[in-house]
């Protein structure tokens, strides 16, 4: 029996929801570039790859308060000078991200709950504007049935309306729904939501192992589930 079965009772869910950042998409080198050019814009020092790995999940305006602060704790970071490197941000990762690559897996599984009959959504905490453009120039527009970024409510994750809105909108219950992430507060988000959760072992999780926030299911690469 395949894994999506055991989690569900021998049966598949109706409703599978997606992280996008480090669950379907390693965009962190296109991410880590534009957060570096945005720093030395504003006379600071680059951040780099590795750091700024630690530092994405929660959306681009938190992204940029712990790139000027340098530390995921963020609280002393002045408003207006957040405000002006968000901008400057936005403008530095329009365009294409020739450097942000799909994960092995994640097609086969797209195309297996596509041809089961699986509702598809996303769920990101990435600004809108990006997503469209960013799930096309990767090949993966066309296989959600909904897409919501960290914009598109007024709540994001890990506060659990984005789940719940896509399983309003999908008109399927908790109990028939799967939440896929790669963090804490993709699991959180879950939780809140009454949805089983599978979480991604090589995503972002602000350095810490995903394992230790309790996952229904750890996988190591997105196909391992069928």
């Amino acid at each position: 029996m395949d894994l999506l079965s055991r989690l569900f009772d021998g049966d598949w869910p109706r409703l599978v929801i997606f992280d996008l950042d480090g669950t379907l998409l390693d965009s962190v080198p296109d991410l880590a570039a534009a957060v570096d050019s945005t720093l030395l814009a504003m006379g600071r020092p680059a951040a780099g790859v590795e750091r700024v790995r630690d530092w994405v999940g929660n959306g681009a305006a938190v992204l940029l308060r712990r790139a000027l602060a340098g530390s995921t704790e963020h609280a002393a970071v002045d408003d207006a000078l957040a405000a002006e490197a968000l901008q400057r941000f936005l403008v530095a990762y329009a365009g294409e991200h020739s450097l942000s690559r799909v994960y092995p897996g994640v097609i086969d599984l797209l195309q297996a709950l596509r041809a089961r009959g699986v509702l598809l959504a996303l769920a990101t905490n990435k600004p809108m504007r990006f997503v469209d453009a960013l799930l096309a120039e990767k090949q993966l527009d066309g296989y959600f049935n909904w897409c919501l970024g960290g914009d598109s409510l007024p709540l994001q994750k890990p506060d659990p309306a984005p789940l719940n809105w896509i399983m309003s909108a999908a008109a399927v219950p908790p109990h028939a729904t799967l939440f896929i992430g790669d963090s804490r507060n993709d699991i959180q988000a879950a939780r809140a939501a009454g949805v089983k959760v599978v979480a991604v072992s090589y995503g972002y999780n602000h350095g810490r192992p995903v394992a230790l926030e309790n996952p229904d299911l750890l996988v190591d690469s997105l196909d391992a589930l069928i």
